[in-house]
């Protein structure tokens, strides 16, 4: 097993690698509380997430036979679908392992970006043991969300762009985590900035890892949470490392929190976030972040949001305004 670690100059590599290949979302204003903060889009990503970004950098660097093979991926949705558009895109077979309750939107898009679907149930079968059996079935490459150098330092190419936008490093960025590798990939293209990971209520693994200084996994019985994209059980060490390197912190938010941060954001931003890539913008506004000032940045993730519980959230939230 290879202990290569991923590195500030493979973030600055693979960002100038997938920068044909990706959107670079912009930064908008938000003025919170007197004080004019930043919004990182990833919701406006192609695919719905920042996770097109990884996937494009370790399908990009697979060579020509590991490509006729093809890939399997693992994931309830937005890294389904990086891998599916950045498969698409290279000519490279796709098969994702999906959970049965996987919201439809993220479903649809992955088979509609040409990739074959096999199912699982989340709470009784393993993702990575099936993930691990097709890749040796089909010889393909498996591609992890998380747990890979070449992902991590795609993700990364969000925190260079940010840093160019801005024309400096963010003060403090909060970053919505699953697993980590966006806020990992954030703290190595950012290291003077103060990273904040935000999770949700139960959910709360990285934080947790990080005051204990090993990885920590979810106290079960976890609890039910519409943030599908966040719901990893146990960090990887690549993350938490290069997180802890950094000095990150890490808190947590309510469902109701979040549900509000979804409402506020399309009503003072236009965008579409899902609740997974609501989390640091709830974590600012329920007044869990700490200090903030002009130089702070908060990225809302991804915007793959069922359609009927996107309205009734804002409905929702509209009469209790």
């Amino acid at each position: 097993m290879s202990d290569r670690k991923p590195t500030a100059n493979g973030v600055s590599a693979a960002a100038e690698r997938v920068a044909p290949h990706v959107t670079r979302t912009p930064l908008l204003p938000l003025d919170w509380r007197g004080v004019r903060l930043w919004v990182k889009a990833e919701c406006l990503q192609q695919g719905g997430s920042f996770k097109l970004r990884g996937a494009t950098n370790r399908l990009l660097l697979l060579g020509e036979d590991a490509r006729r093979r093809g890939v399997v991926a693992f994931s309830s949705g937005n890294h389904a679908l990086g891998v599916a558009i950045a498969a698409r895109r290279l000519g490279i077979p796709a098969t994702i392992v999906m959970p049965s309750d996987a919201p439809a939107v993220k479903r649809d898009a992955t088979l509609a970006a040409g990739a074959a679907i096999v199912g699982y149930d989340r709470a009784t079968e393993s993702r990575e043991e099936i993930g691990a059996r097709l890749a040796a079935e089909k010889g393909a490459t498996l591609v992890p969300s998380f747990d890979d150098v070449d992902v991590i330092e795609g993700q990364g190419s969000a925190g260079v762009e940010i840093g160019a936008q801005l024309g400096r490093a963010p003060d403090k960025l909060l970053v919505p985590c699953g697993g980590g590798g966006l806020s990992a990939g954030i703290a190595l293209a950012l290291p003077d900035t103060e990273i904040v990971t935000v999770e949700p209520e139960g959910w709360d693994d990285m934080a947790r890892s990080l005051e204990a200084g090993r990885p920590v996994p979810v106290r079960e019985p976890a609890p039910p949470t519409r943030c599908d994209a966040l719901q990893t059980k146990l960090v990887s060490p690549l993350t938490l490392d290069a997180l802890r390197a950094s000095g990150a912190r890490g808190v947590w938010v309510s469902e109701q929190e979040i549900e509000a941060a979804m409402a506020f954001a399309a009503r003072h931003l236009r965008l579409v976030a899902e609740p997974g890539g609501a989390v640091a913008l709830a974590a600012l506004l329920a007044g869990k972040a700490g200090d903030v000032g002009e130089n702070t940045v908060v990225v809302i993730s991804g915007g793959n949001v069922d359609p009927l519980l996107y309205a009734r959230i804002l409905e929702t939230h509209a009469a209790a305004r």
